[in-house]
């Protein structure tokens, strides 16, 4: 029986420190029957160039899009997978790397699962601009003790509350993807939305091996959460009225309601004040508001420099 075919959309913006390394470790992988669409999404730096020079002896099994404005994440990624025609789908971004048996230890990890499983993720390894080790992803948030297990299977209620999948390392079956219509091109980012809407209908798995190395540079768009006028703020929000309807029982409302009082509280102490009214809204309509919302509020009467507090917090607890 032919192995199922696996389409990688590789997004660029602005990667050309990265991206040869990037597009090699796809090429060079162990499992063959793969479906490589390359999107640089209008790189104002030598990208283009580079992928071009990467492909040129590819050219019968790569796709490769130069969009000609840049569309953010959602829709550049949309772009691509409206070329593919793979079982499975891997979102990857070219400042990440892939090691050489990735994809082949996902598809054989999927064959052996229920029918329902739709996403399969991963451990990571975490480099920074020069290739250096920075931690495990792991092996961080069970230091950390951000988790004391990894969830797996029904993770509804745990991707509301826990931060615990590395994105880059996640294989989807196109199916989920079909069923989501792909990523909301509403959002400036996209792995909660992705988490909360595919988590409702399918399952998700842990291959609890390392596959990824995911860069963290100074580029990345995790480096700008919940600076004033964070963009990335208002798309969580916009996610949270989502999973408001995907709620089946109290248990979930639970579990949403622990999301919204987190983002509340981050919102008031970076003083974005817009999502803080509105994470507030979405508290009392989820009813049973806890005392320390109250508190929350009342502290953010106070003129403290809240977000050099909230920042040296954050620095003190996680680095």
């Amino acid at each position: 029986m032919e192995s199922p075919l696996v389409s990688i959309v590789c997004l660029c913006y602005n990667h050309e420190r990265f991206v040869e390394e990037a597009l090699l470790s796809v090429l060079n992988q162990t499992y063959s029957n793969i479906q490589i669409i390359v999107v640089d999404d209008c790189s104002t730096d030598n990208s283009v160039s580079i992928i071009k020079q990467v492909i040129s002896g590819h050219s019968h099994k790569i796709h490769f899009l130069a969009l000609k404005q840049n569309l953010g994440n959602c829709k550049a990624f949309n772009q691509g997978l409206a070329l593919a025609t793979g079982d499975f789908i891997i979102d990857f971004a070219t400042d990440d790397v892939m090691l050489p048996d990735r994809i082949e230890k996902q598809v054989r990890f999927f064959e052996k699962q229920k029918e329902n499983v739709g996403v399969v993720f991963t451990d990571a390894t975490y480099i920074n601009e020069n290739g250096e080790l920075i931690r495990n992803h792991y092996d961080y948030l069970f230091k950390k003790k951000l988790i004391d297990h990894v969830p797996r299977g029904n993770v509804f209620r745990d991707v509301l509350t826990t931060y615990f999948i590395s994105s880059p390392t996640m294989m989807a079956k196109k199916q989920v993807l079909d069923t989501l219509h792909g990523y909301d091109e509403g959002l400036v980012y996209e792995d909660f939305d992705f988490w909360v809407r595919a988590s409702r209908d399918f399952q998700f798995e842990l291959l609890d091996e390392k596959t990824t190395k995911v860069r963290k540079s100074a580029a990345s768009m995790s480096t700008g959460w919940y600076r004033v006028g964070d963009k990335q703020l208002h798309s969580t929000y916009l996610v949270c009225l989502k999973a408001e309807k995907f709620c089946r029982d109290e248990q979930d409302r639970d579990a949403l309601r622990w999301r919204a009082l987190y983002e509340f509280k981050q919102a008031v102490f970076s003083h974005n004040k817009i999502e803080a009214k509105l994470f507030a809204e979405l508290l009392k309509r989820l009813g049973k508001v806890p005392i320390s919302f109250f508190l929350i509020q009342t502290a953010s009467y106070f003129p403290l420099p809240w977000p050099w507090m909230r920042d040296k917090y954050h620095q003190l607890k996680y680095s």
